[in-house]
């Protein structure tokens, strides 16, 4: 879906967190940044990869990854995702799309038949200098961080 590559350098976003606080790429710079990408808060899917994330986050820390999540969700669909699941990230309420056109994963999907357009389920892997290491699009939600920390 994305055409960004292992090797480039990530988009430059800068998106309002759950808070409403301003977060950019360069707030990561010197750190490794685990970047995922999901449909929508508080779905079956979305609950399975937060919450595994969420049970490694230690395990992220430790090897020096933070992490961030992103949808089109509002702010306060965040915030209640956030409570509900105990997340100990921010995630970007990107209601306008824009990190979400920046790293090119919005368009068609397919559900039971049916065409739309949406999230395509994404997670990159930045490093402390801003460049992609990873980009995993087949993610697994219930062991997507095996498939990060491999």
């Amino acid at each position: 879906m994305t055409t960004l590559k292992v090797g480039d350098t990530a988009p430059n976003f800068e998106a309002l967190d759950e808070q409403g606080n301003l977060v950019k790429l360069s707030d990561y710079k010197g750190k490794k940044l685990v970047l995922f990408f999901y449909p929508k808060a508080s779905t079956p899917g979305c609950t399975m990869e937060a919450c595994n994330l969420r049970d490694n986050y230690q395990t992220f820390l430790a090897k020096g990854y933070e992490v961030l999540g992103v949808s089109a969700d509002s702010a306060k669909r965040q915030q209640n995702f956030i409570a509900k699941n105990e997340l100990p990230y921010h995630l970007l309420a990107d209601e306008d799309k824009k990190v979400i056109y920046a790293f090119g994963v919005w368009g068609p999907k397919k559900f039971m038949g049916r065409e739309y357009d949406g999230i395509h389920r994404t997670t990159f892997v930045i490093d402390e200098n801003g460049i992609i290491e990873d980009i995993i699009s087949k993610v697994k939600t219930k062991e997507h961080a095996k498939q990060i920390l491999m």
